[in-house]
């Protein structure tokens, strides 16, 4: 059994039970879909990131009319994986599920016809459920007082005014989760819903559920190397890294099943910096061809789903990106977080280089100036202004975020402070905020309560207004005021002179080589740098390697006959340098994911580099050992060349003989299995799991201090590397990857010990 890929069960997309009352649909990855007609029951299992877009490409959610009203179907449960983490993705997303059945079925609305007094249910263990009633608080309402607020930074008088406007957002009261929906933990043995539907577990994230003697069985768990799928195609887009350029990511809303959500990407002297962090950050980055190592920086509006549920992909990096914010955005999303993955709040820095914005002032930022405002919304909210010098002026840029319609705020605005709205001056200044002109300005147009008007800004003297977080087509009115901007459109604000990328090269090979003269490294830089298209093989399995590709943008995927895993490599990668020279066939395919520019260095010139500068030893071992990194489930995406030496050069090996235990309680190191297996027994001695070559050990000990669960011997004479703990946990994608590891090793031992295989 392998903890950490575990392979999905073999099923038919669409099924039925053997006398038709209940109906399986595969819907995705890692989502399925449970009806049971004769119960009412329509069970979403498996809720990832875009889970109701999904549904709806599917026809499972679809408009329907009763008594004149209009409104959608869809799911009424939510059955939720055993595991918070698959992959690195996020599995129990149930806020955008939730609201779906709330508001667009009608369950909470009075007076609808299907408001009946059902509330959504969600299925699952007790600390997932558990989890999931505390994220979607979270979710709800952000902070959750004003002592929180004040803890975050906000002055108390300030804190007050909007904690007046929050109560008025939520029709006067914080509720709790219980007030919205119904939970069944699912336990030992089965468990009950509704209409005599049973659900039970068979082995962790697999599940049957039961009805009047016919059975269908759903499978959460991803399979090695899948990830959650998007919802829509985004293609294929060659950027240039700009001095000031906006792309645009999306310019969706949660509810757009064809789109992505709002979101910029902008480029700041060849720096990428993301606005927001929404669902499939990961295929968007793809599309433009940007690797999660280029990111600089994030720039976070709120903690709402849309917006926030894509930071685990900024996580797979081997640096902690800079995430900016005000504090209490940051706090807000750090307790989200901290719901979501049952790790403490603090942590967040683990992760981040959280670097807090002052709300209302110009924060210069590496030749870029943010000035965030506030932005009335059910949750802490900023929209950004940014500029930066050119000629005798700024050109500038804002994005706008989720804001409010005027109308709607007018009507909150009360002057008595022991009613719940803001007052007249708030009201005042948001108003001019949200007015205050740019060159290209993004805004939310979603309507609604908490969302806003296209019609507000009919006399802003912006620019350029483009128009987004929307699933509705423009209408004439609309388009009179602003554009559109489809994925990976461009607006350049200030031209790039001159090209960046040589320089990154540079850098690269300088790190690489350290010692070695710069004049020497030029010779390795006086060669073409190649655009190639994406999809396109860069080296085959079994050919000769006949020149380097040192990538300088883009994304390269590693490709093994026998294995189902893939790598990625990204900028700083060196395509083809162990098969160079060692002069040995790939035993890989390489293969372009994305339009990627690269360095073509000839293998004869590379060769001769190498034994001219005496360091051919060093480079081999480097190269064997990073090679067996990048085919490694933990370090097999994420890492820049430079960590993958840093990782080779600080690693040991370790031998063991056959049945010979293994107990590295009080190390601070991690070991990865170069080749044989290991072993877990349970303290009744049952097997847990069997781990081979690639699977890492000590996590618990790495992140937590904790020693690691059952007993380890070796299967057969076994070789480890070790890798300092302080070395791993400063690189974001392993522990990330680390946590999931240990939260799937901790649910499948309390499984084992429950009886449940």
């Amino acid at each position: 059994m392998q903890i950490g890929r575990p392979e999905p069960l073999s099923r038919s997309p669409v099924a039925a039970s053997p006398g038709g009352r209940m109906r399986l649909v595969a819907v995705s990855p890692g989502i399925s879909w449970v009806e049971v007609p004769e119960a009412d029951l329509r069970v979403l299992c498996g809720c990832p990131a875009d889970s109701v877009k999904h549904l709806i490409k599917r026809g499972l959610i679809v408009e329907t009319e009763q008594s004149g009203v209009s409104f959608e179907t869809g799911p009424n449960a939510i059955l939720l994986s055993d595991v918070s983490l698959q992959n690195g993705a996020f599995c129990n997303l149930s806020e955008f599920p939730i609201l779906q059945m709330l508001y667009r079925q009608g369950m909470i609305l009075p007076g609808h016809p299907n408001c009946r007094g059902r509330k959504p249910l969600i299925i699952g263990s007790a600390q997932q459920v558990d989890a999931q009633l505390d994220y979607v608080m979270r979710g709800n309402y952000g902070l959750l007082s004003v002592e929180e607020m004040v803890e975050a930074g906000v002055a108390p008088d300030i804190a007050q005014e909007w904690m007046r406007m929050k109560l008025r957002f939520a029709f006067g009261a914080i509720r709790p989760p219980r007030d919205l929906v119904e939970t069944c933990v699912v336990g030992e043995g089965a468990s009950e819903l509704a209409g005599g539907v049973t659900v039970r577990r068979i082995e962790l994230n697999v599940f049957e559920f039961a009805y009047q003697g016919e059975t269908v069985t759903v499978d959460l768990n991803l399979g090695c190397g899948r990830t959650y799928q998007t919802p829509y195609h985004l293609g294929y887009h060659d950027l240039e890294r700009g001095y000031f350029t906006i792309v645009h990511s999306g310019e969706g809303d949660g509810w757009d099943a064809e789109r992505a959500a709002i979101s910029t990407i902008m480029m700041v002297q060849g720096k990428v910096y993301l606005i927001d962090a929404g669902p499939n950050i990961h295929a968007s980055l793809q599309a433009l061809g940007i690797g999660v190592q280029e990111v600089a920086g994030i720039f976070h509006t709120h903690c709402h789903d849309d917006h926030f549920c894509g930071l685990t992909t900024l996580f797979r990096a081997d640096h902690r990106i800079k995430y900016f914010a005000v504090p209490p955005v940051r706090a807000s999303v750090a307790k989200k977080l901290a719901a979501l993955t049952g790790v403490d709040e603090a942590s967040f820095g683990d992760y981040f280089e959280v670097c807090d914005l002052t709300l209302g002032t110009w924060n210069a930022i590496e030749g870029l100036e943010v000035l965030p405002l506030f932005s009335p919304h059910p949750v802490e909210t900023s929209v950004f202004h940014f500029r930066t010098p050119w000629e005798d002026a700024y050109r500038t840029y804002a994005h706008l975020a989720d804001i409010v319609s005027l109308d709607v705020l007018g009507q909150m605005v009360d002057d008595d402070e022991t009613h719940h709205g803001i007052s007249s001056a708030l009201f005042e200044q948001v108003r001019a905020d949200y007015l205050i002109p740019a060159d290209i300005k993004k805004l939310d147009i979603g309507g609604g309560l908490i969302h806003g008007s296209a019609e507000d800004f009919s006399e802003d003297r912006s620019g350029k207004i483009v128009l987004a977080h929307t699933a509705l087509p423009l209408t004439r009115a609309q388009k009179r005021i602003g554009s559109g901007a489809p994925f990976g459109t461009v607006d350049v604000l200030i031209p790039s002179h001159p090209e960046s990328r040589p320089s990154v090269a540079r850098d690269t090979l300088l790190a690489y080589f350290p010692g070695v003269p710069e004049h020497q490294i030029l010779s390795l830089l006086n060669h073409p740098v190649v655009t190639i298209n994406p999809e396109t093989i860069l080296l085959r399995e079994g050919a000769s390697c006949e020149a380097i590709h040192l990538v300088l943008t883009g994304l390269v995927e590693v490709i093994e006959a026998e294995s189902d895993g893939n790598a990625i490599l990204s900028a700083g990668a060196m395509v083809g340098e162990s098969y160079a020279l060692s002069g040995s066939p790939s035993r890989e395919t390489f293969r372009a994911l994305s339009f990627v520019r690269a360095l073509r260095i000839p293998v004869a010139l590379y060769r001769t580099f190498v034994e001219r500068n005496q360091m051919t030893r060093r480079i081999t071992r480097l190269a064997e050992l990073r090679d067996f990194f990048t085919h490694t489930w933990l370090f097999g995406e994420g890492l820049s060349n430079l960590t993958q030496v840093r990782l080779s050069e600080a690693s040991a090996f370790l031998s063991l003989g056959d049945g010979e235990p293994f107990a590295p309680h009080g190390s601070d190191s991690l070991y990865l299995i170069r080749g044989g297996a290991l072993l877990r027994h349970g303290d009744g001695g049952g097997l847990i799991e069997r781990a081979g070559p690639g699977e890492p050990f000590n996590e618990s000990e790495i992140l937590f201090g904790q020693p690691s669960l059952g007993r380890l011997t070796a299967e057969g004479a076994s070789e480890l590397l070790s890798v300092p703990g302080a070395l791993v946990r400063e690189i974001p994608v392993a522990r990330w990857k680390l946590l999931e590891l240990h939260q799937r090793r901790m649910r499948t031992f309390s499984l084992f010990a429950e009886g449940v295989s």
